[in-house]
């Protein structure tokens, strides 16, 4: 088959959950004898060495405006102008804010799965009006997706209650790190295994970073706190979230050496969570894999990643105590470690890339438009009515 990517900053991966999924994934369809092609995004100022591929992948190049409301949509646009004069077997379109131009590829025949992330509505950073084009955006890819895949059971259950439709359960990979952290890579940053707590998230207000560092603040913690992250577009919440710390908080920024990134996981004495809206979430898989001791945000989706496995916290106060804890405990933090690494066995690439490919093959095979795909769209205002004739889902992991 050949296979399109839509609708990320492409690879190799640097950014996020969809980036690491398309190179993952991506990479292993290549292997397998797919031809794979990726849509990678160009803002201005970039000016890096622009690949032809990469890991077996072929890549394309694309402008995008850089601007947060703008960026995803202009560069998805130019892809699918491309894309529409480059026929491809199947396309996998990522991110539900993409489906105004799922009209486009139907019309060229082009099945389409698209991957509808998390619930993006929820995020603040968009305000009314962007929240409202994603609700939008939900109905248009209910509407004129051949498939639709969700990375979270929760995110299964929110397309069921309101849209009455099924989706293909895909998860992440969770990749494995062993060692406890690198002495040598970690002393690069001042730091020893097990001699920090630890934040991999962007700034955003559904990431909790701020609730995070107030906790940690209020905490009697002797251990330093280490954040790794940023946000292109939040100066605002960078700066509360800068004024909350004190000078036990240490703001790495992004880091962009993987091997770098995944010693402090595997290094951490703990890892803090504060991920809300966005279903399976890299991030946490990312520490579980590295057997970090995980304490997490209490929502659905990142208790179904942990079960038994993590401590969660809801506020600044509930911060502080698993914080404490940890320092308090060293061996039951460990302990919880190794439980981590354990759940971390049941996300696995190669079974995730199962799930893609037999996903494709079996839209390549139906080409057709699915029957009810206008009714099933119709649920968002009319919750009683309606369905959609598409396959059982099946979980790649």
């Amino acid at each position: 088959m050949s296979i399109a990517l839509v609708g990320t900053r492409g690879v190799p991966a640097h950014y996020g959950g969809f980036e690491t999924c398309v190179e993952e994934v991506g990479a292993r369809l290549a292997d397998r004898g797919h031809t794979v092609r990726v849509y990678c995004r160009r803002v201005d100022g970039d000016d890096g060495e622009l690949l032809e591929s990469h890991r077996g992948m072929e890549l394309v190049h694309l402008p995008a405006l850089r601007s947060r409301t703008l960026e995803t949509l202009s560069h998805t646009g130019g892809s699918v102008a491309h894309l529409v004069r480059h026929r491809t077997d199947v396309a996998v379109v990522f991110n539900a804010a993409n489906a105004p131009y799922l009209p486009l590829l139907r019309a060229r025949g082009i099945p389409v799965a698209t991957h509808v992330d998390g619930l993006e509505w929820k995020r603040s950073k968009w305000g009314a009006t962007g929240q409202r084009y994603y609700r939008q955006a939900e109905a248009l890819a209910v509407r004129f997706s051949d498939d639709l895949i969700a990375d979270a059971v929760g995110i299964q259950d929110y397309y069921t209650e309101r849209f009455g439709v099924p989706t293909t359960l895909i998860t992440y990979g969770a990749p494995v790190v062993e060692g406890g952290g690198d002495p040598a890579r970690l002393a690069e940053l001042g730091l020893t295994p097990r001699g920090y707590h630890l934040v991999v998230a962007r700034f955003e207000p559904e990431n909790h970073v701020d609730v995070i560092v107030e906790g940690y603040t209020a905490s009697r913690a002797s251990l330093p706190l280490v954040v790794v992250g940023s946000a292109p577009y939040s100066d605002e919440y960078t700066r509360r979230v800068h004024a909350l710390a004190d000078d036990r908080t240490t703001f790495l920024g992004g880091v962009w050496d993987q091997d770098l990134l995944d010693q402090l996981y595997a290094g951490s004495l703990t890892y803090l969570h504060g991920h809300s809206v966005g279903g399976t979430n890299p991030s946490l898989l990312r520490a579980i894999g590295a057997g970090a001791a995980v304490s997490a945000y209490d929502v659905s989706f990142n208790r179904e990643v942990l079960e038994d496995a993590g401590l969660f916290w809801s506020d600044a106060a509930s911060v502080a105590r698993v914080v404490q804890q940890a320092e308090d405990d060293g061996e039951g933090a460990r302990a919880r470690g190794v439980l981590a690494r354990g759940r971390a066995a049941l996300y696995d690439w190669d079974v995730v890339a199962d799930g893609y490919e037999a996903l494709c093959l079996r839209l390549a095979r139906r080409r057709g438009r699915l029957l009810g795909r206008q009714g099933a769209a119709q649920k968002a205002q009319q919750p009683e009515r309606g369905t959609a004739d598409r396959p059982a889902p099946t979980t790649g992991a």
